[in-house]
């Protein structure tokens, strides 16, 4: 006898198969949507995280900003005062120099034989007028100037022989160039 069997078991299996697809179907979908939604969060918050730090960073460096601004004005001051400071100190050092080279002059005058009429100042140049006893104390008196710390150098610009109350005396000019103080 041949048995038949009418009861759709193949049918069973296949949903039971088909369900069992679908459970997992659904699962691995829950499953990757969950790590989707993970995935994003943690992308979500390291991008909020990095955009603070940006926000964060981007203030200091206005900060910063604002700083070297100041440090440069106090630098641009700074070299200000360091140039009136260097002009004062010249002045104060110039200051003195007319009297110290009208002084130098003085001494290296001999007094006796040589007397000074003139004396005129045009920026670096120095004219000197007077009288002499005789050529060779004007010349000893330009050895003296040309030794001088205050002259550079000395020229005689004229020499010649005048009569003071019967006496022969030399007359002359000098040009000297100052040194700088």
């Amino acid at each position: 006898m041949i048995k038949i069997n009418l009861l759709p078991y193949k049918e069973k299996e296949k949903q039971a198969t088909m369900a069992r697809q679908a459970v997992i179907i659904l699962f691995t979908s829950l499953i990757f949507l969950f790590i989707i939604a993970s995935v994003h969060i943690y992308v979500s918050r390291s991008i909020s995280n990095l955009q603070r730090d940006i926000k964060i960073k981007e203030s200091r460096l206005a900060d910063l900003k604002k700083i070297i601004g100041e440090i440069d004005n106090i630098k641009t001051e700074k070299n200000i005062l360091e140039k009136k400071l260097a002009v004062i100190k010249r002045l104060d050092e110039d200051r003195l120099y007319p009297v110290r080279l009208l002084d130098e002059i003085n001494q290296l005058t001999p007094t006796k034989n040589l007397w000074l009429n003139k004396i005129s100042e045009t920026g670096m140049n120095l004219n000197i007028e007077g009288i002499g006893r005789d050529n060779i104390t004007v010349a000893l008196f330009m050895k003296s100037l040309e030794l001088s710390k205050y002259i550079q150098s000395v020229d005689l610009i004229s020499s010649k022989q005048v009569d003071i109350a019967g006496s022969k005396l030399q007359q002359f000019t000098l040009s000297c160039v100052k040194k700088r103080s």
